[in-house]
């Protein structure tokens, strides 16, 4: 998959959730989500990466069940941020389960009853 295709695909995934924007982090170009103005996803600047929050013991599990897909990320990794490589095989149903577990850590309550109240995709 190309990084083009990826970061697409990245981006109908966090623009599907309520109330989320796209808008760069801090001096990057690439793109990243936010909701309420708190960030839940950041792509890499070479498109070949994604981090995103997730729960306690979240990121260790990731990572030690498939190193070569998943990564502790620098700076914010210390906080439970998870990295992910989009430049090796990915599951992209797990990719959208992990940016919404994400999404429903960082955002209002409000907004993740919404989410929890619409009906399921397909």
């Amino acid at each position: 998959m190309g990084d083009e295709e990826a970061a697409a695909r990245i981006r109908e995934i966090c623009m599907s959730l309520p109330e989320a924007v796209e808008k760069p982090f801090g001096g990057h170009t690439a793109p990243s989500y936010r909701v309420g103005d708190k960030l839940f996803a950041m792509t890499g600047e070479d498109g070949r990466s994604l981090t995103f929050k997730a729960g306690p013991g979240v990121q260790e599990a990731l990572v030690a069940s498939d190193p070569e897909r998943f990564f502790v990320p620098k700076y914010v990794g210390r906080n439970g941020w998870v990295g992910a490589r989009l430049d090796v095989g990915q599951d992209w149903d797990e990719i959208a389960g992990l940016i919404e577990d994400s999404y429903r850590l960082i955002a209002p309550k409000r907004l993740v009853r919404l989410l929890d109240g619409r009906p399921p995709t397909p």
